[in-house]
């Protein structure tokens, strides 16, 4: 396999985000970065304080909504779109045909192309087709991900499939028709006035070996993908219309690419289906920063977000630039963690720009941060509908690993270490290791609060008996809080008892119901059946 190499923020290490994927990644990293220069970060569900006014969707599950105070303001927040986004300037995003006439109306290449409904025949569009010329796109006007877009359609007959395909197959009966635009095709993020972050988006696609399969270089590039925050959830899969795709051009999965080839399994970039992101802000022309820069503005109060454009190959920077669509709830993930090239840190300039005031606040970034489902556990059980995350640790963070070897495995004493830590202001665990000793890890901004905990360590005479401490630096990031994990890991076994025992019961009551059924239908109970009639009567 080709060897990528990216180079990922350390402070949104794996370790970290974990547990945020799809939408929850990009809320995340947005909301750390805040939390991490001391705002109070609070988690929201749907309708609470000022989100019943601000345009959102799909937020039945917590973890889209939240909000950052600082001593002077707050600024609420779904997903990566914050307040300072205009409800029209939403609207208009969702909107690809209004987009593009306020794209065009500033000025700025857009695709030439026409919006239909589904009122109007597939021989109109043909007659569109037939005035503007081939090669042309059909796509649906709601669609996402990329479902539904035919691109480089050259012909009356691969038109008509196409419609077929995309409004009777795919139910997507309102498609916009344009002009197919050559070029590779680009997300640049926008803040203010300053491209913060670009990527190219290269369709899903392997590089031979000489030696594997189609088949097998995908299963190894999902193995790559899996790995990679953003990709975990986005495998390439073998579907019918990869294998179409790959029977276009005389391939099928079972062949052997050469050492080197490139093999194109899709004519789609999105990520979602498995296309791959490569970092290009550094080689990308200022005129196609510029050019998206204009374009996001064009709309007003869309003061941040993506903008997707293709650059035509044979024209100047200044005019190559293609806008295809503005995003105002745009994912991250794809930049902060591309395949190839380097992660731009758009969270910190969001922050930046909505909080300016902390540029220059002293952050322990890829030191703390805090558990996303532990915070949203309340509200995702409705107890409450406001969370506030623990404050974040200000100030240069000291970490250490206490080894304790003796009779250290008694709960109590471990439940015990995490008050002596609440008791120091310190954060960390305990985990017991298989050859009876223990480690402990605590981390804070008092290097003599983290050197006193030996002490600590020490004062439980009755519940443990130590005979000797190990200290060690500690170099990985510390979750806020203080964490038993020997109590995390009898509550997962109590957990699969509880699930074993509920499997048992359940099948338990369908055993009983099956020998009721039989003994309703067996002749004696249909014989006793007046006898039990009776016997009903007098009880009553």
């Amino acid at each position: 396999m080709e060897q990528t190499n990216p180079e990922w923020l350390p402070h949104l290490s794996n370790e970290i985000v974990a547990d945020a994927h799809g939408n929850l990644l990009d809320s995340y990293a947005v909301a750390l970065e805040g939390w991490r220069r001391g705002l109070t970060l609070r988690w929201h569900v749907k309708d609470s304080e000022k989100f019943s006014e601000m345009r959102t969707w799909f937020v039945d599950n917590p973890g889209q909504l939240f909000s950052l105070r600082s001593k002077e303001k707050t600024h609420y927040f779904f997903r990566t779109r914050g307040d300072k986004i205009s409800n029209k300037a939403v609207d208009i995003g969702r909107d690809k045909e209004k987009t593009k006439e306020y794209v065009k109306a500033a000025d700025i290449p857009v695709p030439e192309g026409l919006q239909f409904s589904e009122e109007d025949s597939d021989e109109m569009i043909k007659e569109y087709v037939s005035s503007i010329g081939f090669p042309v796109v059909v796509k649906p006007t709601d669609g996402s991900f990329g479902r539904g877009v035919i691109s480089n359609i050259t012909s009356m007959g691969e038109l008509e499939d196409a419609l077929t395909y995309v409004r009777s197959e795919l139910n997507f009966p309102n498609v916009i028709v344009e002009t197919y635009i050559p070029g590779k095709e680009y997300r640049l993020y926008v803040v203010g006035d300053q491209v913060v972050g670009a990527i190219n988006r290269i369709p899903p696609n392997v590089v031979g070996d000489g030696k594997h399969s189609l088949k097998q270089l995908i299963d190894l590039k999902n193995d790559e993908r899996s790995e990679n925050p953003r990709l975990v959830s986005c495998p390439i899969t073998m579907n019918e219309e990869v294998t179409n795709f790959l029977s276009r051009k005389e391939l099928t999965l079972d062949d052997i690419p050469k050492d080197g080839e490139q093999v194109f399994l899709s004519g789609k970039s999105n990520l979602s289906l498995g296309g791959d992101p490569i970092d290009v802000y550094d080689e990308l022309p200022q005129g196609i920063k510029d050019t998206a820069v204009k374009a996001l503005h064009a709309v007003p109060g869309l003061e941040h977000g993506a903008v997707d454009l293709i650059i035509h190959p044979d024209k100047s920077p200044e005019e190559a630039g293609y806008i295809l669509e503005l995003n105002p709830t745009a994912q991250l993930g794809g930049i902060l963690y591309p395949m190839k090239g380097k992660s731009r840190d758009v969270p910190a300039a969001i922050i930046d720009y909505y909080f300016p005031e902390t540029i220059d606040v002293k952050m322990n970034k890829g030191k703390t941060y805090f558990d996303l489902y532990e915070v949203l556990d309340p509200l995702h059980s409705r107890e409450a509908v406001v969370t506030t995350v623990t404050p974040s640790p200000m100030g240069e963070i000291v970490a250490k690993k206490y080894t304790v070897s003796g009779d250290v495995q008694d709960i109590g004493y471990q439940r015990g270490l995490r008050k002596q830590a609440f008791e120091r202001y310190l954060h960390g665990f305990v985990e017991s290791l298989e050859n009876g000793d223990i480690d402990v890890v605590v981390a804070g901004v008092d290097p003599e609060m983290v050197d006193d905990f030996r002490n600590g360590l020490l004062e439980d005479e009755e519940r443990a008996h130590v005979t000797n401490i190990t200290e060690s630096a500690y170099e990985q990031p510390v979750k806020v809080g203080f964490e038993v994990r020997a109590d995390l890991k009898t509550q997962l076994e109590e957990l699969q008892r509880l699930k074993q025992e509920i499997e048992v019961t359940e099948l338990d009551m369908k055993k009983a119901e099956v020998q009721r059924r039989k003994l309703q239908n067996s002749l004696s109970w249909r014989i006793t059946k007046p006898i039990r009639a009776i016997g009903a009567i007098f009880k009553k």
